[in-house]
């Protein structure tokens, strides 16, 4: 993979009175390096995840190092028969309630191909942000 041939997806949704623009950054290790520069412009950070894929469930707690603004951790594929459960992914994510301190932080389960999920999950977002819009990212939040 080429680093110089990656570009990140941008996407704007309306929520009400609230603009949200997202950017796809990709979860694989080699991408992960990109993230630091996009969190310090970030009010909130929404990571999804495969729940169907438990080994590389270690390499998303990086997302947990973000700092200082809200996460949503969207558990995708829970349509899938195999797929882990809430409580499990968030046990699987428990040696990073250090990392989450006492910022706003929800694992929601979602299916991307029923959309199940992600409008409740989005609009906790919103909420998040428009809560703490006052407190911009700052620099030191960036771990």
């Amino acid at each position: 993979m080429s680093l110089s041939k990656i570009t990140t997806t941008v996407g704007t949704i309306d929520v009400g009175k609230t603009r949200l623009m997202f950017w796809d950054l990709g979860g694989q290790e080699e991408l992960q390096s990109l993230w630091d520069k996009y969190y310090a412009e970030s009010h909130g950070v929404i990571y999804v995840i495969d729940s169907t894929d438990e080994e590389r469930l270690s390499e998303s707690k990086r997302a947990f190092g973000s700092g200082g603004v809200p996460i949503l951790v969207l558990a995708n594929k829970q349509d899938v028969e195999t797929c882990l459960s809430i409580p499990d992914i968030k046990t699987a994510f428990s040696d990073c309630i250090n990392k989450i301190g006492k910022r706003d932080c929800l694992t929601q389960a979602c299916s991307a191909l029923t959309g199940k999920g992600v409008n409740e999950g989005i609009e906790w977002m919103v909420k998040c942000v428009v809560r703490n819009i006052h407190r911009p990212p700052r620099k030191k939040d960036i771990t």
